[in-house]
Formats: structure tokens, sequence, C-alpha cells
């Protein structure tokens, strides 16, 4: 593979891994998740073998693919939009292939190539294998649908090709689907369930990032905390396994510790963790290595017990209460951030004052704030009243998100006058006099570009701050470097 720099239309350099010989363009976007992005690497390395290098102009490309998130309608309905750009295109490109990628697809499957004529191609998270042998059949004329969920597909044999990349910081998946059957999730009719990708695969590929010259790796699942390699297959068949197997299990702590301490100058970061599985043996691994960023997205949906109950969560209010004391007893310096749904059916006021006072206790330092709405075969669709008015669930949302920027804005402020370690990872939006990365707690930190290079780590003395950003000076370069 090469290395290209191109720009997108936001005028970023990105940088491009395109294979030699390749005469087809591939262009690939996704929504979502991060595992969605990590997906389309996925997916440009499968069809790199086939004769695809990826590209930044639509116009030019061959195949277009859509990685798609179902997690709310409104991610649907951008889909949608997008779609009704791609038509245009295809006027003037009438020979461009048009695939639909990811969760939606799995979702509504033939179904897409009803609603949307433009799609050529349907392909469900566990079926990007079979893109090329779909290609021939839409070469042949034919529409192309495959949505079969897999019990053990990991793609841990594939190397990704690194997409819109900053050529700095990458996405490794560990762990793929979910066991936990939030009612109001579709995670696990569209992803399947849990399976754990074997260990040194995931060395193996980190290895390779680190040769390539990068410096930070975001350990991905939609449950990572949930990580358990015991020779393959399904977690919920963990305990048919032997002793032989179990003894030789690898969990998440187990991993995480693995990873920092077999590459001491890469950061590690994950996500996302879910509270009911997230041990206090992760916390400690954190609380050891130096590289091993001071950051933890702990989604909790809501502050009400009542209310996660009928969300199936599995844990009460004061459990997660708990959890977070035993984090910051043991990290002092940690950031936080949560998923947060307003409006879940029969929340009432009392509810919604709850998760107003867990916020509060937590202080928490990000948030990504939903007003529920109802996702076509989940439980809560199809057993419970969506009963809490619009007008209501926006008024909470905003109550929410009101709050969390006023936490946001004490918890950054607690910076002035620190020195923290900084990854440069780009030129800042605003000026390209200045660099942009994050500290160990996440929070994006601008500063003079001096004499510092891209993914050099510096140390950074920060003198302001807004509600998301620390601005400061370098004053020197980390002992990470």
């Amino acid at each position: 593979m090469k290395k290209v720099i191109e720009e997108n239309k936001q005028g970023q350099s990105l940088v491009l891994e395109q294979k030699e010989g390749n005469t087809k363009k591939l262009f690939i976007e996704s929504y979502g998740c991060q595992m969605n992005f990590s997906d389309s690497e996925i997916v440009a390395s499968i069809l790199a073998n086939q004769g695809f290098n990826t590209t930044q102009n639509i116009e030019e490309a061959d195949l277009v693919l859509v990685n798609t998130c179902s997690i709310r309608d409104k991610a649907e309905q951008t889909v949608r939009k997008r779609l009704e750009q791609y038509n245009s295109i295809k006027k003037i490109n009438p020979g461009m292939k048009v695939g639909v990628l990811g969760c939606m697809a799995e979702r509504l499957k033939s179904k897409f190539l009803e609603e949307e004529k433009i799609v050529d191609m349907v392909v469900g998270p566990d079926a990007y294998k079979d893109i090329p042998n779909l290609l021939k059949e839409v070469d042949e004329g034919r529409d192309a649908v495959n949505v079969i969920l897999s019990k053990d597909e990991t793609y841990g044999d594939v190397a990704p090709v690194r997409l819109n990349s900053n050529g700095v910081t990458a996405f490794v998946s560990i762990t793929r689907g979910c066991d936990n059957m939030c009612t109001f999730c579709v995670v696990p009719f569209t992803r399947g369930r849990e399976r754990s990708r074997e260990p040194q695969s995931i060395m193996e590929e980190i290895k390779q990032l680190w040769d390539n010259g990068y410096k930070e790796v975001t350990l991905l699942g939609q449950n990572v905390d949930s990580y358990l390699w015991y020779g393959g297959g399904l977690k919920k068949d963990y305990e048919k396994a032997s002793e032989m197997q179990k003894a030789t299990a690898v969990d998440f702590a187990q991993l995480l510790d693995m990873a920092a301490t077999a590459f001491p100058k890469m950061r590690f970061r994950f996500s996302t963790s879910n509270p009911q599985d997230m041990h206090l043996s992760v916390i400690e691994v954190m609380a050891k290595h130096h590289n091993i960023c001071k950051y933890i997205h702990l989604p909790v949906q809501s502050g009400s017990t009542r209310i996660l109950k009928e969300m199936n969560r599995q844990h009460t209010r004061e459990e997660y209460m708990e959890l977070v004391d035993n984090i910051y007893r043991i990290i002092p310096e940690i950031s936080l951030s949560q998923d947060m749904i307003t409006g879940f059916p029969s929340e009432t006021e009392e509810d919604h004052k709850d998760t107003l006072s867990l916020m509060e206790y937590v202080k928490y330092d990000f948030g990504y704030m939903f007003a529920y709405s109802e996702r076509p075969g989940t439980l809560a669709a199809r057993k419970m009243e969506d009963d809490v008015p619009e007008e209501v669930k926006k008024r909470r949302l905003q109550e929410v998100v009101d709050l969390q920027q006023k936490m946001a804005w004490e918890r950054t402020r607690r910076f002035l006058g620190q020195v923290v370690e900084v990854l440069i990872e780009k030129e800042s939006k605003r000026s390209n006099a200045h660099w942009s990365g994050r500290n160990s707690q996440n929070t994006t930190v601008v500063f003079p570009k001096g004499d510092y290079k891209k993914g050099e780590f510096v140390n950074v003395k920060i003198t302001d701050c807004t509600s998301a950003t620390l601005i400061g000076e370098a004053v020197g370069y980390s002992d990470m470097n």
C-alpha cells in the first residue's frame, strides 16, 4: 500500500492508503458510531483486492457505498437524503453503482431496494466478505442482498485500509455485537450476538499501526468491557467451554494490559463501555499505565432506576453511582461522558429530575443527548406506548443539554494553569498557525505550532479555555516521544 494525500471538500488533508495497479474508484462514507467507520476500513481493504482504490471525489467513483446507522430515526433520514444526492450524480455518471452497508441495511434488507431505486446492493455488517460476489451479481444486472448475521465473523483476518486518516490515530475493532437487549436499541438485531476477536490478531494490527507511524489506537466494540476470548464463538456459549479454554481465556482488562505493556509509546483509548459489564480490574489497569487515556464513555441513558428497568439496563441508579465513585477513587483525574435519552415511554417529571440530579452527581465532561425516537423491531416499539408528548421530550432534552453545557464549562476550567500532555493530530480548524490535539481526558487542546510536528507528544500549559476547548502554549516534548 502507498500513502496518498488528498483534500476533502472541507479542505482537510487526509492520508489515503492505495494499492498500486488498482484502476477502479471507490467512494465510501460512514454515518453513526465509530464501529461503522472501522467497518468501512475493512470494506475498503476487501475491495482493494478487487481493484478499487478510495477517492474523495464522488463524481469519479465507479462504486459508491454508504455505511449506515439505525440507532435513531434522524440518522436514517440523513441517509435517505444523501441517497437523493447520489441520484443526481448517477445521472451524470450512469455507470456508477450504489451500495448500502451497515445497520440500516440489516434492518430493512431487500425492502431497501424497493424503497430506494438508486440502490444496487444491500450488505449487512457481517457480510462484507461477500461484497465481491455481490458486485458480480450487480454487474450481471441483478439486485444483490446479503444481510445474514454471523455467529463468528470478526474480520480479524482483514488488515483494514485506513480511510480519512490523519496518519496519527486509528481504530482497532476487538469485539462485535451485543447481548444486552436494551428495549430501545436495534444493535442486537442489526449486529448480532457478542463475539470477540483473537487477541494475537489485535496485537498484530496494533504493531502494524505502530510500524506505520500511528501514535494512538482506540479499541472498539459495541460493548468493549464484555470482550472475552476463549478460543472463538459467542460469548453466551462461554459456560460450555472446556476447563483449558477457561484457564487461558483473555478478558478486556487483560487485553488492555497486554496492549499498553507491549507498546509503551502508543496511547490507547477504548469505546464503548456498558456500566453493567465494567469491572474495577479495567480501572486498575488504566491507573497502572500512563499510556492508557484517562477517559471513559459510560452511557447511562437515564438517572431513574424505574426507567432503567423499563429500558432493560442491568443496573440501578445506585449501582451506577457506586461504579462512578470507584472510578473517581482509583483515577481522580479521569473524565467521564454520557449518553442520555429523554422522554422514554412513561417517563415522568420525577424520573426526569432523577436524570438531572444524577448528572449533577457525576459531573460529566461530555455528553451525547437525544429525545427518544421509537425504533421499529425493538421491544419498546412493540410493547410500550410512546406516550411522552414531543414538546415535553424536547423541553426535557434542552434542560439536559443546558446542564451538560454548564458542567462541561466547569470541568474544562479545571485544567487552567495545568500542564497537559497532548498528541498533535491536525491543524486547528480556525488557524493554520496552531496545532490541535487531545489530552488524556479527551479534551481538545489548541496551541501555536512553533517547531512541533504532527504525531508528536507535547506538554502544553493551559492559559485559557472555552466550554469544549483548552488553549495554551507548548512548554516542551513529552516523555511519550
